[in-house]
Protein backbone atom coordinates (compact mmCIF):
# COMPACT_ATOMS: atom_id res chain seq x y z
CA UNK A 1 0.00 0.00 0.00
CA UNK A 2 1.23 3.54 -0.75
CA UNK A 3 2.25 5.65 2.04
CA UNK A 4 0.03 8.47 2.86
CA UNK A 5 -0.43 11.46 1.96
CA UNK A 6 0.21 11.03 -1.97
CA UNK A 7 -0.71 13.17 -5.19
CA UNK A 8 -4.13 12.08 -6.87
CA UNK A 9 -2.06 11.43 -10.19
CA UNK A 10 -0.05 8.50 -8.32
CA UNK A 11 -3.06 7.45 -6.80
CA UNK A 12 -4.06 3.94 -7.20
CA UNK A 13 -7.79 3.55 -7.84
CA UNK A 14 -10.76 0.36 -7.69
CA UNK A 15 -13.56 -0.35 -9.80
CA UNK A 16 -15.95 -2.25 -7.84
CA UNK A 17 -18.98 -0.89 -10.00
CA UNK A 18 -17.51 -1.47 -13.02
CA UNK A 19 -16.06 -4.78 -12.04
CA UNK A 20 -19.21 -6.30 -10.47
CA UNK A 21 -21.69 -4.72 -13.88
CA UNK A 22 -22.63 -5.16 -16.81
CA UNK A 23 -21.23 -2.75 -19.40
CA UNK A 24 -22.53 -1.37 -22.51
CA UNK A 25 -19.80 -2.47 -25.37
CA UNK A 26 -19.89 0.60 -27.39
CA UNK A 27 -18.01 3.49 -27.10
CA UNK A 28 -20.19 5.81 -28.92
CA UNK A 29 -21.07 9.15 -27.26
CA UNK A 30 -24.21 10.40 -28.64
CA UNK A 31 -27.05 10.43 -26.65
CA UNK A 32 -29.01 7.06 -27.02
CA UNK A 33 -30.90 4.32 -25.29
CA UNK A 34 -28.83 1.48 -23.08
CA UNK A 35 -30.88 -1.62 -22.71
CA UNK A 36 -29.58 -4.45 -20.95
CA UNK A 37 -26.39 -2.73 -19.37
CA UNK A 38 -25.49 -0.57 -16.21
CA UNK A 39 -23.12 1.52 -16.95
CA UNK A 40 -21.33 2.89 -20.15
CA UNK A 41 -17.47 3.12 -20.53
CA UNK A 42 -16.29 6.34 -21.32
CA UNK A 43 -13.46 9.28 -21.39
CA UNK A 44 -13.83 12.88 -19.50
CA UNK A 45 -13.32 15.24 -22.92
CA UNK A 46 -10.18 17.66 -22.01
CA UNK A 47 -10.24 21.26 -21.29
CA UNK A 48 -8.17 23.95 -22.39
CA UNK A 49 -6.63 25.10 -19.12
CA UNK A 50 -7.26 23.20 -16.23
CA UNK A 51 -6.76 25.37 -13.22
CA UNK A 52 -7.47 24.16 -9.31
CA UNK A 53 -10.33 27.06 -7.58
CA UNK A 54 -10.82 25.24 -4.35
CA UNK A 55 -9.79 22.50 -2.56
CA UNK A 56 -10.79 20.60 0.22
CA UNK A 57 -8.34 20.13 3.03
CA UNK A 58 -9.94 18.23 5.46
CA UNK A 59 -11.39 16.05 3.31
CA UNK A 60 -8.18 15.13 1.50
CA UNK A 61 -6.57 15.00 4.58
CA UNK A 62 -9.04 11.53 5.30
CA UNK A 63 -8.59 10.20 1.25
CA UNK A 64 -5.09 10.61 2.21
CA UNK A 65 -3.87 13.22 -0.58
CA UNK A 66 -1.98 15.65 -0.83
CA UNK A 67 -3.21 19.12 -1.93
CA UNK A 68 -2.15 19.67 -5.67
CA UNK A 69 -0.87 22.85 -6.85
CA UNK A 70 -2.60 25.07 -9.05
CA UNK A 71 -1.89 23.28 -12.13
CA UNK A 72 -0.14 19.96 -12.73
CA UNK A 73 -0.90 16.34 -13.07
CA UNK A 74 -3.35 15.76 -10.10
CA UNK A 75 -5.39 18.82 -11.52
CA UNK A 76 -5.54 17.48 -14.83
CA UNK A 77 -6.65 14.13 -13.20
CA UNK A 78 -9.65 16.28 -11.09
CA UNK A 79 -10.54 18.12 -15.08
CA UNK A 80 -10.77 14.80 -16.86
CA UNK A 81 -7.70 15.76 -18.48
CA UNK A 82 -5.95 12.93 -17.09
CA UNK A 83 -7.33 9.04 -16.88
CA UNK A 84 -4.61 7.13 -14.88
CA UNK A 85 -3.97 3.39 -15.85
CA UNK A 86 -5.72 2.55 -12.90
CA UNK A 87 -9.29 3.82 -14.09
CA UNK A 88 -12.39 2.66 -16.03
CA UNK A 89 -14.49 5.57 -16.07
CA UNK A 90 -17.76 5.41 -16.18
CA UNK A 91 -21.64 7.10 -16.46
CA UNK A 92 -24.34 5.11 -15.03
CA UNK A 93 -27.37 4.17 -16.44
CA UNK A 94 -30.82 5.14 -14.48
CA UNK A 95 -34.10 6.46 -14.81
CA UNK A 96 -36.24 8.14 -12.47
CA UNK A 97 -39.76 10.00 -11.84
CA UNK A 98 -39.02 13.77 -12.25
CA UNK A 99 -42.06 15.81 -10.76
CA UNK A 100 -43.99 13.03 -10.26
CA UNK A 101 -43.90 12.14 -13.41
CA UNK A 102 -41.72 8.96 -14.83
CA UNK A 103 -39.23 10.26 -17.71
CA UNK A 104 -37.54 7.18 -18.27
CA UNK A 105 -33.90 6.47 -19.21
CA UNK A 106 -31.69 9.58 -17.80
CA UNK A 107 -28.18 8.41 -16.41
CA UNK A 108 -25.22 10.24 -15.90
CA UNK A 109 -25.69 13.11 -18.26
CA UNK A 110 -22.71 15.23 -16.83
CA UNK A 111 -20.72 13.02 -14.02
CA UNK A 112 -18.42 10.43 -14.75
CA UNK A 113 -17.02 8.29 -12.41
CA UNK A 114 -13.53 7.63 -12.30
CA UNK A 115 -13.57 4.50 -9.92
CA UNK A 116 -12.82 4.19 -5.98
CA UNK A 117 -10.01 5.14 -3.66
CA UNK A 118 -8.97 3.25 -0.50
CA UNK A 119 -8.22 5.78 2.29
CA UNK A 120 -5.51 5.63 5.35
CA UNK A 121 -8.29 4.00 7.30
CA UNK A 122 -9.22 1.02 4.99
CA UNK A 123 -12.53 3.00 3.61
CA UNK A 124 -13.51 3.34 -0.26
CA UNK A 125 -14.39 6.38 -1.83
CA UNK A 126 -15.97 6.82 -5.65
CA UNK A 127 -14.57 10.14 -6.77
CA UNK A 128 -17.07 11.36 -9.80
CA UNK A 129 -15.79 14.25 -12.16
CA UNK A 130 -19.23 16.67 -12.96
CA UNK A 131 -18.86 18.86 -15.72
CA UNK A 132 -16.31 16.86 -17.49
CA UNK A 133 -17.90 16.15 -20.70
CA UNK A 134 -20.91 14.30 -22.86
CA UNK A 135 -22.17 11.03 -22.24
CA UNK A 136 -24.39 8.64 -23.73
CA UNK A 137 -27.10 9.97 -21.21
CA UNK A 138 -26.46 13.66 -21.76
CA UNK A 139 -29.51 14.03 -24.08
CA UNK A 140 -29.46 17.29 -25.73
CA UNK A 141 -26.77 18.90 -23.30
CA UNK A 142 -22.82 19.27 -23.74
CA UNK A 143 -22.19 17.03 -20.50
CA UNK A 144 -20.07 20.57 -18.91
CA UNK A 145 -20.88 22.46 -15.83
CA UNK A 146 -20.93 26.18 -15.65
CA UNK A 147 -18.56 27.93 -12.24
CA UNK A 148 -21.76 28.97 -10.88
CA UNK A 149 -23.70 25.89 -10.44
CA UNK A 150 -20.26 23.70 -9.92
CA UNK A 151 -18.92 26.65 -6.85
CA UNK A 152 -22.22 25.90 -5.33
CA UNK A 153 -22.15 22.60 -4.76
CA UNK A 154 -19.18 22.37 -4.14
CA UNK A 155 -19.52 24.91 -0.82
CA UNK A 156 -23.06 23.09 -0.34
CA UNK A 157 -21.64 19.57 0.05
CA UNK A 158 -19.08 20.88 2.58
CA UNK A 159 -21.41 23.17 4.44
CA UNK A 160 -23.79 20.18 5.14
CA UNK A 161 -21.21 17.58 6.26
CA UNK A 162 -19.97 19.91 8.76
CA UNK A 163 -23.54 20.66 9.81
CA UNK A 164 -23.85 16.96 10.73
CA UNK A 165 -26.28 16.39 7.85
CA UNK A 166 -25.69 12.69 5.93
CA UNK A 167 -24.56 14.07 2.23
CA UNK A 168 -22.10 13.59 -0.44
CA UNK A 169 -18.83 15.69 -0.15
CA UNK A 170 -16.46 17.58 -2.73
CA UNK A 171 -13.12 17.09 -2.89
CA UNK A 172 -12.07 20.07 -5.50
CA UNK A 173 -13.33 22.82 -7.63
CA UNK A 174 -11.49 23.22 -11.25
CA UNK A 175 -11.80 25.89 -13.25
CA UNK A 176 -11.54 24.79 -17.02
CA UNK A 177 -10.33 28.18 -18.89
CA UNK A 178 -13.38 27.38 -21.49
CA UNK A 179 -16.81 28.62 -21.64
CA UNK A 180 -19.36 26.84 -21.55
CA UNK A 181 -22.95 28.40 -22.87
CA UNK A 182 -25.98 28.38 -20.23
CA UNK A 183 -29.77 29.83 -20.27
CA UNK A 184 -30.07 29.88 -16.13
CA UNK A 185 -33.71 30.23 -16.35
CA UNK A 186 -34.63 29.18 -19.41
CA UNK A 187 -35.55 32.51 -20.68
CA UNK A 188 -34.51 32.12 -24.27
CA UNK A 189 -31.31 34.34 -23.24
CA UNK A 190 -28.23 31.90 -23.03
CA UNK A 191 -25.16 33.79 -22.22
CA UNK A 192 -21.83 32.12 -21.90
CA UNK A 193 -20.21 31.43 -18.55
CA UNK A 194 -16.76 30.25 -17.47
CA UNK A 195 -16.87 26.80 -17.02
CA UNK A 196 -16.16 24.19 -14.12
CA UNK A 197 -15.21 20.93 -12.88
CA UNK A 198 -16.34 19.31 -9.07
CA UNK A 199 -14.83 16.39 -7.87
CA UNK A 200 -17.45 14.80 -6.04
CA UNK A 201 -17.02 12.24 -3.36
CA UNK A 202 -19.03 9.37 -1.87
CA UNK A 203 -19.02 5.51 -0.90
CA UNK A 204 -21.70 5.12 -3.80
CA UNK A 205 -23.84 7.51 -6.16
CA UNK A 206 -26.08 4.89 -6.47
CA UNK A 207 -29.79 6.42 -6.51
CA UNK A 208 -33.28 4.71 -6.44
CA UNK A 209 -33.47 5.25 -10.11
CA UNK A 210 -30.71 2.97 -10.94
CA UNK A 211 -32.91 0.47 -9.88
CA UNK A 212 -36.13 1.90 -11.12
CA UNK A 213 -34.80 1.76 -14.86
CA UNK A 214 -34.44 -1.89 -14.40
CA UNK A 215 -38.18 -2.61 -13.01
CA UNK A 216 -40.00 -0.31 -16.16
CA UNK A 217 -37.72 -2.26 -18.33
CA UNK A 218 -38.18 -6.07 -17.53
CA UNK A 219 -34.35 -6.16 -17.31
CA UNK A 220 -34.87 -8.61 -13.73
CA UNK A 221 -31.44 -9.68 -13.92
CA UNK A 222 -29.95 -7.04 -14.34
CA UNK A 223 -32.10 -5.49 -11.09
CA UNK A 224 -31.23 -8.76 -8.97
CA UNK A 225 -27.29 -8.35 -10.43
CA UNK A 226 -27.47 -4.21 -9.45
CA UNK A 227 -28.99 -5.17 -5.78
CA UNK A 228 -26.98 -7.59 -5.02
CA UNK A 229 -23.91 -5.60 -5.54
CA UNK A 230 -25.22 -3.17 -3.20
CA UNK A 231 -26.39 -5.19 -0.56
CA UNK A 232 -23.42 -6.99 -0.13
CA UNK A 233 -20.78 -3.68 -0.64
CA UNK A 234 -22.42 -1.64 1.54
CA UNK A 235 -25.16 -3.33 3.55
CA UNK A 236 -22.88 -6.80 4.52
CA UNK A 237 -24.23 -6.54 8.10
CA UNK A 238 -27.59 -7.64 6.12
CA UNK A 239 -26.58 -11.21 4.90
CA UNK A 240 -25.84 -12.85 1.75
CA UNK A 241 -28.54 -11.58 -0.65
CA UNK A 242 -32.27 -13.44 -0.86
CA UNK A 243 -35.94 -12.03 -1.03
CA UNK A 244 -35.80 -11.84 2.97
CA UNK A 245 -32.15 -9.43 2.70
CA UNK A 246 -33.60 -7.14 0.27
CA UNK A 247 -36.73 -6.50 2.36
CA UNK A 248 -34.11 -5.86 5.12
CA UNK A 249 -32.44 -3.93 2.33
CA UNK A 250 -35.13 -1.79 2.37
CA UNK A 251 -35.67 -1.13 5.67
CA UNK A 252 -32.38 0.14 5.90
CA UNK A 253 -32.66 2.41 2.92
CA UNK A 254 -35.59 4.08 4.60
CA UNK A 255 -34.22 4.43 8.03
CA UNK A 256 -31.33 6.34 6.33
CA UNK A 257 -33.77 8.52 4.23
CA UNK A 258 -35.56 9.29 6.90
CA UNK A 259 -32.62 10.60 8.84
CA UNK A 260 -31.46 12.49 6.28
CA UNK A 261 -34.48 14.41 5.78
CA UNK A 262 -35.18 15.00 9.38
CA UNK A 263 -31.65 16.74 9.07
CA UNK A 264 -32.76 18.82 6.67
CA UNK A 265 -35.94 20.18 8.45
CA UNK A 266 -34.03 20.72 11.80
CA UNK A 267 -31.26 22.75 9.48
CA UNK A 268 -33.83 24.43 7.41
CA UNK A 269 -32.47 23.19 4.29
CA UNK A 270 -34.87 22.77 0.77
CA UNK A 271 -33.20 20.00 -1.75
CA UNK A 272 -35.26 21.62 -4.24
CA UNK A 273 -35.23 18.53 -6.83
CA UNK A 274 -36.23 15.10 -4.90
CA UNK A 275 -36.71 13.64 -8.33
CA UNK A 276 -36.10 9.89 -7.48
CA UNK A 277 -33.13 10.10 -9.64
CA UNK A 278 -31.70 12.23 -6.91
CA UNK A 279 -32.13 10.22 -4.05
CA UNK A 280 -29.41 8.43 -2.82
CA UNK A 281 -29.35 4.66 -2.02
CA UNK A 282 -26.96 5.30 1.13
CA UNK A 283 -29.21 8.03 2.73
CA UNK A 284 -26.55 10.71 1.34
CA UNK A 285 -27.88 14.11 -0.01
CA UNK A 286 -27.07 13.92 -3.25
CA UNK A 287 -26.93 16.15 -6.33
CA UNK A 288 -27.01 19.80 -4.99
CA UNK A 289 -28.85 22.14 -7.70
CA UNK A 290 -31.18 24.56 -6.83
CA UNK A 291 -30.88 23.89 -3.26
CA UNK A 292 -31.67 26.78 -0.57
CA UNK A 293 -31.95 27.65 3.19
CA UNK A 294 -35.01 28.66 4.73
CA UNK A 295 -34.79 32.21 5.21
CA UNK A 296 -38.70 33.15 6.25
CA UNK A 297 -40.16 30.37 7.33
CA UNK A 298 -42.34 29.27 4.70
CA UNK A 299 -43.35 25.94 4.56
CA UNK A 300 -44.96 26.02 0.69
CA UNK A 301 -41.06 28.13 -0.22
CA UNK A 302 -39.18 26.69 -2.97
CA UNK A 303 -36.34 27.72 -4.11
CA UNK A 304 -36.77 26.23 -7.69
CA UNK A 305 -38.34 28.05 -10.41
CA UNK A 306 -38.91 24.96 -12.04
CA UNK A 307 -40.94 24.03 -9.54
CA UNK A 308 -43.22 26.94 -8.66
CA UNK A 309 -46.16 25.75 -10.88
CA UNK A 310 -46.81 23.07 -8.17
CA UNK A 311 -44.60 23.54 -5.05
CA UNK A 312 -43.65 19.41 -4.96
CA UNK A 313 -40.27 20.45 -3.77
CA UNK A 314 -41.21 22.69 -1.61
CA UNK A 315 -39.55 23.15 2.22
CA UNK A 316 -42.34 21.48 3.92
CA UNK A 317 -43.35 18.72 1.56
CA UNK A 318 -39.92 17.59 1.55
CA UNK A 319 -41.04 14.27 3.75
CA UNK A 320 -44.09 13.36 2.17
CA UNK A 321 -41.91 13.45 -1.14
CA UNK A 322 -38.95 11.16 0.38
CA UNK A 323 -42.26 8.89 1.27
CA UNK A 324 -43.65 8.79 -2.17
CA UNK A 325 -39.95 8.30 -3.42
CA UNK A 326 -39.09 5.55 -1.47
CA UNK A 327 -42.66 3.60 -2.49
CA UNK A 328 -41.46 4.38 -5.84
CA UNK A 329 -38.11 1.90 -5.04
CA UNK A 330 -40.59 -0.78 -3.48
CA UNK A 331 -42.20 -1.10 -6.88
CA UNK A 332 -38.75 -1.21 -8.48
CA UNK A 333 -37.61 -3.81 -6.00
CA UNK A 334 -40.78 -5.52 -5.81
CA UNK A 335 -39.71 -8.45 -8.28
CA UNK A 336 -36.92 -9.53 -6.22
CA UNK A 337 -39.39 -10.37 -3.25
CA UNK A 338 -41.82 -13.43 -2.91
CA UNK A 339 -44.44 -11.20 -1.53
CA UNK A 340 -44.49 -7.28 -2.06
CA UNK A 341 -46.44 -6.30 0.99
CA UNK A 342 -43.18 -7.74 2.62
CA UNK A 343 -41.76 -4.15 1.67
CA UNK A 344 -44.82 -2.42 3.42
CA UNK A 345 -43.57 -2.07 7.23
CA UNK A 346 -40.64 -0.14 6.24
CA UNK A 347 -42.47 2.67 4.84
CA UNK A 348 -44.30 2.67 8.04
CA UNK A 349 -41.32 2.84 9.99
CA UNK A 350 -39.83 5.69 7.88
CA UNK A 351 -42.75 7.97 9.12
CA UNK A 352 -42.20 6.92 12.60
CA UNK A 353 -38.31 7.40 12.34
CA UNK A 354 -38.63 10.78 10.97
CA UNK A 355 -40.54 11.73 13.30
CA UNK A 356 -38.69 10.82 16.47
CA UNK A 357 -35.06 11.80 14.59
CA UNK A 358 -36.88 15.09 13.85
CA UNK A 359 -38.13 16.07 17.52
CA UNK A 360 -35.31 14.62 18.91
CA UNK A 361 -33.29 17.47 17.03
CA UNK A 362 -36.02 19.87 17.60
CA UNK A 363 -35.44 18.84 21.55
CA UNK A 364 -31.51 19.66 21.29
CA UNK A 365 -32.11 23.06 19.73
CA UNK A 366 -34.38 23.70 22.00
CA UNK A 367 -32.66 22.44 24.90
CA UNK A 368 -34.67 20.10 26.39
CA UNK A 369 -33.85 16.78 27.69
CA UNK A 370 -36.51 15.07 30.04
CA UNK A 371 -38.23 13.43 27.47
CA UNK A 372 -38.50 9.90 29.35
CA UNK A 373 -40.99 12.22 31.88
CA UNK A 374 -42.58 14.41 29.62
CA UNK A 375 -44.28 14.43 26.47
CA UNK A 376 -42.97 17.91 24.30
CA UNK A 377 -44.94 16.49 20.71
CA UNK A 378 -47.59 19.02 21.10
CA UNK A 379 -44.84 21.91 22.35
CA UNK A 380 -42.97 21.07 19.20
CA UNK A 381 -45.74 20.57 16.68
CA UNK A 382 -47.30 24.05 17.76
CA UNK A 383 -43.32 25.83 17.20
CA UNK A 384 -44.04 24.79 13.28
CA UNK A 385 -47.03 26.46 12.90
CA UNK A 386 -46.04 29.70 15.25
CA UNK A 387 -42.56 30.38 12.80
CA UNK A 388 -44.82 29.61 9.86
CA UNK A 389 -47.30 32.12 11.19
CA UNK A 390 -44.36 34.69 11.99
CA UNK A 391 -42.46 34.01 8.87
CA UNK A 392 -38.96 34.34 10.98
CA UNK A 393 -35.69 33.69 9.68
CA UNK A 394 -35.39 30.18 11.28
CA UNK A 395 -31.88 30.21 11.93
CA UNK A 396 -31.24 33.55 12.93
CA UNK A 397 -34.65 32.49 15.46
CA UNK A 398 -32.83 29.48 16.76
CA UNK A 399 -29.21 31.01 17.31
CA UNK A 400 -30.83 33.89 19.13
CA UNK A 401 -32.75 32.11 21.22
CA UNK A 402 -29.79 29.97 22.37
CA UNK A 403 -27.90 32.95 23.20
CA UNK A 404 -30.69 34.27 25.12
CA UNK A 405 -31.79 31.47 27.49
CA UNK A 406 -29.59 32.20 29.98
CA UNK A 407 -30.83 35.21 30.93
CA UNK A 408 -34.25 34.62 29.84
CA UNK A 409 -34.25 31.73 32.36
CA UNK A 410 -31.92 33.63 35.22
CA UNK A 411 -33.53 36.98 34.97
CA UNK A 412 -37.10 36.79 34.68
CA UNK A 413 -37.79 40.63 34.96
CA UNK A 414 -35.85 40.91 31.44
CA UNK A 415 -37.85 37.99 30.15
CA UNK A 416 -40.09 40.47 27.84
CA UNK A 417 -37.15 42.61 26.82
CA UNK A 418 -35.14 39.82 25.80
CA UNK A 419 -37.80 38.24 24.06
CA UNK A 420 -38.70 41.12 21.84
CA UNK A 421 -34.61 41.99 21.03
CA UNK A 422 -35.09 37.78 19.86
CA UNK A 423 -38.37 38.28 17.40
CA UNK A 424 -36.91 41.89 15.67
CA UNK A 425 -33.67 40.49 15.17
CA UNK A 426 -34.84 37.29 13.79
CA UNK A 427 -38.00 38.86 11.70
CA UNK A 428 -38.57 39.88 7.96
CA UNK A 429 -40.72 42.93 6.46
CA UNK A 430 -43.06 40.26 5.38
CA UNK A 431 -43.68 39.06 9.55
CA UNK A 432 -46.89 40.11 10.53
CA UNK A 433 -48.10 41.58 13.69
CA UNK A 434 -50.51 38.54 14.74
CA UNK A 435 -47.78 35.73 13.38
CA UNK A 436 -44.97 37.61 16.12
CA UNK A 437 -47.77 37.61 19.12
CA UNK A 438 -48.86 33.69 18.29
CA UNK A 439 -44.87 33.16 18.31
CA UNK A 440 -44.33 35.35 21.36
CA UNK A 441 -47.12 33.08 22.88
CA UNK A 442 -45.32 29.98 21.95
CA UNK A 443 -42.16 31.35 23.85
CA UNK A 444 -44.23 31.84 26.73
CA UNK A 445 -44.74 28.09 26.68
CA UNK A 446 -41.26 27.46 26.20
CA UNK A 447 -39.87 28.79 28.68
CA UNK A 448 -42.19 27.20 31.42
CA UNK A 449 -41.39 23.73 30.19
CA UNK A 450 -37.39 25.05 29.91
CA UNK A 451 -37.88 25.71 33.61
CA UNK A 452 -38.75 21.94 34.58
CA UNK A 453 -35.17 21.61 33.02
CA UNK A 454 -32.44 19.82 35.90
CA UNK A 455 -29.47 21.95 33.90
CA UNK A 456 -28.47 25.09 35.07
CA UNK A 457 -28.80 28.22 32.36
CA UNK A 458 -25.63 28.30 31.07
CA UNK A 459 -25.15 24.77 30.57
CA UNK A 460 -28.54 24.58 28.71
CA UNK A 461 -27.85 27.96 26.61
CA UNK A 462 -24.00 26.19 25.71
CA UNK A 463 -25.55 22.96 24.40
CA UNK A 464 -27.82 24.82 22.73
CA UNK A 465 -25.62 26.95 20.85
CA UNK A 466 -24.01 23.97 19.66
CA UNK A 467 -27.26 22.35 18.06
CA UNK A 468 -28.61 25.67 16.45
CA UNK A 469 -25.81 26.73 13.72
CA UNK A 470 -24.87 30.58 13.14
CA UNK A 471 -23.65 30.01 9.67
CA UNK A 472 -25.85 28.55 6.69
CA UNK A 473 -25.06 28.74 3.03
CA UNK A 474 -27.39 31.08 2.04
CA UNK A 475 -27.93 31.74 -1.70
CA UNK A 476 -27.42 35.44 -1.55
CA UNK A 477 -23.93 34.38 -0.38
CA UNK A 478 -23.33 31.73 -2.63
CA UNK A 479 -24.04 34.47 -5.04
CA UNK A 480 -21.98 36.70 -4.11
CA UNK A 481 -19.00 34.32 -3.99
CA UNK A 482 -19.97 33.39 -6.98
CA UNK A 483 -19.76 36.95 -8.72
CA UNK A 484 -16.51 37.61 -7.41
CA UNK A 485 -14.65 34.09 -8.49
CA UNK A 486 -16.20 34.77 -11.92
CA UNK A 487 -14.46 38.58 -11.70
CA UNK A 488 -11.54 36.35 -10.88
CA UNK A 489 -11.68 37.01 -6.92
CA UNK A 490 -11.84 34.04 -4.67
CA UNK A 491 -10.90 35.54 -1.65
CA UNK A 492 -14.87 35.45 -0.90
CA UNK A 493 -14.95 32.00 -2.35
CA UNK A 494 -12.70 30.54 0.87
CA UNK A 495 -13.58 33.03 3.22
CA UNK A 496 -16.93 31.63 2.88
CA UNK A 497 -15.64 27.98 2.71
CA UNK A 498 -13.64 28.35 5.98
CA UNK A 499 -16.43 29.90 8.23
CA UNK A 500 -19.06 27.51 6.55
CA UNK A 501 -16.54 24.97 8.06
CA UNK A 502 -17.56 25.86 11.77
CA UNK A 503 -20.97 26.72 11.16
CA UNK A 504 -21.55 26.46 15.17
CA UNK A 505 -18.49 28.79 16.53
CA UNK A 506 -19.51 32.10 16.98
CA UNK A 507 -16.36 33.99 14.27
CA UNK A 508 -17.39 37.26 15.65
CA UNK A 509 -15.17 38.34 12.69
CA UNK A 510 -17.41 37.05 10.23
CA UNK A 511 -20.96 38.25 11.63
CA UNK A 512 -21.64 39.80 8.04
CA UNK A 513 -22.00 36.09 6.80
CA UNK A 514 -24.65 35.46 9.99
CA UNK A 515 -27.21 38.05 8.39
CA UNK A 516 -30.38 37.07 7.17
CA UNK A 517 -31.18 38.09 4.29
CA UNK A 518 -31.05 41.16 2.70
CA UNK A 519 -34.35 42.92 1.06
CA UNK A 520 -32.25 43.33 -2.32
CA UNK A 521 -31.44 39.43 -2.40
CA UNK A 522 -35.33 39.05 -1.67
CA UNK A 523 -36.06 38.44 -5.60
CA UNK A 524 -32.83 38.49 -7.22
CA UNK A 525 -31.67 35.62 -9.70
CA UNK A 526 -29.37 33.43 -7.69
CA UNK A 527 -30.13 35.03 -4.57
CA UNK A 528 -33.58 33.89 -3.77
CA UNK A 529 -34.46 31.42 -6.68
CA UNK A 530 -32.92 29.11 -9.47
CA UNK A 531 -33.34 27.06 -11.85
CA UNK A 532 -32.71 23.08 -12.41
CA UNK A 533 -29.49 24.29 -14.66
CA UNK A 534 -28.74 26.89 -11.69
Amino acid sequence: MSAFPISLDQAPFQNSFADALRADPSRELQPRQVPGYHYSPVQPTHVKDPHLLAWSEELAAELGLQRPPERGPAVEVLAGNRVLPSMRPFAARYGGHQFGNWAGQLGDGRAIGLGELTAPDGSAWEIQLKGAGPTPYSRRADGRAVLRSSLREFLCSEAMHYLGVPTTRALSLVGTGELVVRDMFYSGNPQPEPGAVVARVAPSFVRFGNFQIFAATGEIEQLRELTDYVVGRFYPELGPPSADVYVRFFGEVARRTAVMVAHWMTVGFVHGVMNTDNMSILGLTIDYGPYGWLEPYQPDWTPNTTDFATHRYAFGQQPRVALWNLMMLAQALSPLVADVQALRPALDEYVRIFTATRNAQLRRKLGLTRQAELDDAPLLDSLQEALAAAEVDMTVFFRRLAHEVPALLTRPAEADEALEALLTAAAYPESSAEGLRQLREWLGRYLERLRQEPADAASTGAAMLAANPKYVLRNYLAAQAIEAAEAGDLAPLNRLFEVLKRPFDEQPEHDDLAAKRPEWARDKPGSATLSCSS
